[in-house]
């Protein structure tokens, strides 16, 4: 029998794959940042600060970071597609809940649990894709797995939010939570059974140990360097813009401000074509190039226009999206040997740090020196990272995997 080395772009099977991991995004994405579209609201109904407000999205990025690591032990032992389905259904469980919590408090809380079953599809979904997709495609195949979590995003806020002009923002909440269930069945259905994957005992001494592993590798830690500092710059950015077109000079509708999130339109299309120019130039050169992306579009929303800030918005997620399409790709083909699984747990734990520490502190920024500290820190942010990537990611390590 041939050894199976991966679907291919033009199977069913590939396809099968790709629309199944893109209905999982959906189901992931769109209830993890639902509240970011009502914050203001949110905030005015339970008498909140911006910053409190913005642990809405905080605790739930929280718990997920939490939940990616013990999440890739499950899937080492029982695999990654019934992984991903129990963390998803979970999730939308409780997400039907949590807006029924008549407490910030006992919000926060569900939130927190809700992140943690959520942890499950980033924790899992790229090795899964890596096991099942030839090669010569991996790249381009994370590309169209980040677009469909750019949808998941800009659904849950598109939908959420004009709920909250109507004074109705938990319904909103809900709302997305079912769409969500809607979506995990279609993953379910979708996915097809996994080929590349082969059951391993859990063994936490292992488990550590490939952790440690990931975690002595200058690679690995660059990339889980571009993860936290641009997800924070990134979740920062949209936590608190529309606080600052709800006040002057702007004073915009804050069901208009809900639809900035087309913004996230840039991030479906900037993805997969991250990906595809990463397979031709180079990951590094595209990495780079997309954090300057980033750091322009910052610098564009200082503007004190309107329409300076939508076109710096477009500008920034466009590239987000690509450096993370990037780099989330890159995290599991150049761990060590064996430790995939971690590598990318370690990627989403550095990634959902960055957007639960780097999206609450902005917001004291925020508060203390207004929007212009907010973009300056996000440009610095930017400058790291692509700093960073520079001096360890052109070593040829960073291509072979080794140290």
């Amino acid at each position: 029998m041939t050894e199976f080395a991966g679907h291919r772009p033009g199977e069913p099977a590939y396809r099968r794959l790709i629309a199944g991991l893109f209905f999982a995004g959906v189901a992931t994405f769109a209830q993890l940042y639902s509240p970011q579209a009502v914050l203001p609201f949110l905030a005015a109904d339970l008498g909140v600060s911006p910053a409190t407000a913005a642990l809405a999205v905080s605790a739930a990025t929280l718990g997920l970071a939490l939940a990616v690591i013990p999440w890739s032990m499950v899937a080492d032992r029982r695999g990654r597609r019934p992984t991903m389905a129990i963390g998803v259904v979970a999730a939308t469980a409780i997400g039907l809940l949590a807006p029924l919590a008549p407490t910030m408090e006992l919000f926060l809380i569900a939130r927190l649990v809700e992140g943690a079953a959520l942890g499950a599809v980033p924790a899992v979904a790229l090795a899964y894709l890596s096991e099942e997709v030839h090669a010569g495609h991996a790249a381009r195949a994370a590309g169209s797995y980040i677009a469909g979590t750019t949808v998941g995003g800009l659904a849950g806020r598109l939908i959420s939010g004009p709920f909250g002009e109507a004074g109705h923002w938990r319904l909103g909440v809900f709302i997305v939570a079912a769409v969500c269930a809607a979506s995990a069945v279609l993953f379910l259905w979708l996915a097809p059974r996994a080929r590349g994957f082969a059951a391993s005992p859990v063994r936490v001494g292992t488990v550590l140990r490939r952790l440690a592993t990931n975690l002595r590798s200058r690679v690995q830690l660059a990339l889980y360097a571009q993860a936290f500092l641009l997800m924070g710059a990134f979740v920062a950015v949209y936590n608190y813009v529309g606080f600052l077109l709800a006040a002057p000079p702007y004073l915009v509708p804050q069901w208009t401000v809900s639809l900035l999130f087309l913004a996230y339109l840039a991030g479906t299309v900037s993805s997969p074509r991250a990906g595809a120019l990463a397979g031709r130039f180079g990951r590094l050169p595209v990495l780079l190039g997309s954090a300057g992306v980033m750091a322009g579009g910052a610098l564009l929303l200082l503007v004190p226009s309107v329409g300076a800030v939508v076109a710096g918005l477009v500008i920034f997620t466009a590239g987000f999206f690509a450096a993370h399409a990037v780099a989330s790709g890159w995290t599991p083909a150049s761990a060590p040997a064996g430790s995939a699984a971690q590598a990318s747990s370690l990627y989403y734990l550095a990634y959902y740090a960055g957007s639960s520490a780097l999206g609450w502190a902005l917001g004291l920024v925020f508060a203390g020196v207004g929007w212009v500290g907010v973009a300056g820190v996000v440009v610095l942010l930017c400058a790291i990272a692509a700093a960073w990537a520079q001096r360890v990611l052109r070593d040829p390590a960073a291509r072979s995997g080794t140290d």
